[in-house]
């Protein structure tokens, strides 16, 4: 592997581990714990496969939690959206 290929190869490692711990944090934030959240071995070996986060495994407790985290994050997020209409339309009314 070219030197220029191994920078671009390690920033997307350094990519991927990131987004794994924004994952983790955002998980941990809504009380769920993914206790197989990691990188790819695989991936990572590959010179060919981008570098891949393993979700992993976790019990029906825990992908219930995920579930419910999902579910209310979409709905708060609608909520929010709803309000910034709703703000915008009441500006445009006075």
């Amino acid at each position: 592997m070219a030197p220029q290929e191994r920078t671009r190869r390690a920033a997307a490692i350094r990519d991927a581990d990131e987004a794994r711990n924004e994952l983790s944090s955002a998980l941990d934030g809504a009380g769920v714990l993914l206790p197989s959240l990691g990188l790819d071995p695989v991936s990572l070996a590959s010179g060919y496969l981008p570098p891949l986060v393993d979700l992993g495994r976790c019990n029906p407790g825990t992908a219930r939690k995920l579930a419910e985290a999902l579910r209310e994050g979409r709905a708060t997020e609608l909520t929010t959206k709803v309000r910034e209409v709703n703000q915008r339309s009441e500006q445009r009314i006075r």
